[in-house]
């Protein structure tokens, strides 16, 4: 962690304090600031001390928010007892000098669900990959699934003016059956998730993770920290796009190097709960894959 991050985040404390559930205060009202909720408690687990009143959690009277599909997932949760499923397809290409790689990742599916309080969410994902490898005028096939992933969303905050809403991520990647793209381990990670509403048209977020990885060549662990940010705009009440830049910067690996990327997209709404949505990218350096292409669907039941 930088020396930055370690000045931002005791400020962060500072300015934080418990919601009224987390004091032990009484709170028996299903609507929370005009935010329709299915629980009886807090939709955040602290507000700001700058506007303790704030209002937080999810919206089910909105349209769905979803994690997809950018690399910065949602700062919010789904809400008590809402299931929100999200599928989607990518398609990668890197080439070099030792040959080229295409990659294509299929259904992707995230299953996100709401548990006892409107701050908590439950996440398991498990994605079927397809790899083709060309090199000295050979080509060979994989296919399988990558690793179980497994993890928890914690709203942590409502937005209260230029203080970010926010969200933790405690997550990791569990063995699975796969014979060629498992990790043998299990892999812990956290991922930090800030956003700001800049006006009714205009927001932005941005996300921080630290995970446990292995060198694809050597086999041994290292950290890896990835960051992004995001510009979203709505260009009609069912159109939404997006930029971003993200980028892995691996700490301690023998041959893995940092990735950066590029990449936009939009999503439709074609309903409150149903949303689907197109994206591309391009590496920017030498270790990123050079671009890839995706589209996903994501359904939300309450």
């Amino acid at each position: 962690m930088s020396t930055l991050q370690f000045r931002i985040l005791p400020l962060i404390l500072t300015l934080l304090v418990p919601t009224a559930a987390v004091r032990g205060d009484l709170f028996d009202s299903t609507v929370l600031e005009g935010r329709e909720t299915n629980s009886t408690g807090p939709g955040t687990l602290f507000t700001w001390s700058y506007d303790p009143d704030a209002a937080g959690g999810p919206d089910l009277e909105a349209p769905l928010v979803t994690d997809r599909p950018d690399f910065t997932e949602a700062s919010s949760t789904v809400g008590v007892g809402v299931w929100q499923v999200e599928f989607g397809y990518t398609y990668s290409y890197d080439n070099s000098a030792d040959g080229s790689v295409r990659g294509q990742s299929m259904g992707e599916p995230l299953l996100r669900y709401g548990l006892s309080e409107d701050w908590l969410e439950f996440r398991i994902a498990l994605f079927p990959v397809n790899e083709r490898v060309r090199a000295a005028g050979a080509s060979d096939s994989t296919a399988g699934t990558e690793d179980l992933y497994l993890g928890f969303k914690l709203s942590l905050t409502p937005q209260a003016g230029y203080l970010p809403e926010m969200a933790i991520v405690p997550q990791m990647t569990v063995p699975t059956e796969s014979r060629y793209f498992t990790n043998d381990e299990v892999l812990p990670g956290v991922n930090w998730i800030y956003s700001w509403d800049l006006n009714d048209t205009f927001a932005t977020a941005g996300s921080t993770q630290f995970n446990r990885a292995i060198d694809e060549v050597t086999g041994n662990t290292y950290t890896e920290w990835a960051q992004s940010w995001t510009l979203a705009t709505s260009l009609s009440d069912e159109l939404g796009m997006y930029t971003e830049w993200f980028a892995f910067f691996p700490n301690g690996a023998d041959t893995a190097r940092v990735q950066h990327y590029f990449n936009g997209g939009f999503t439709f709404l074609l309903s409150d709960d149903i949303q689907f949505d197109i994206r591309a990218g391009v590496g920017l350096n030498d270790a990123a894959d050079d671009y890839f292409v995706g589209t996903g669907l994501s359904i939300r039941s309450k």
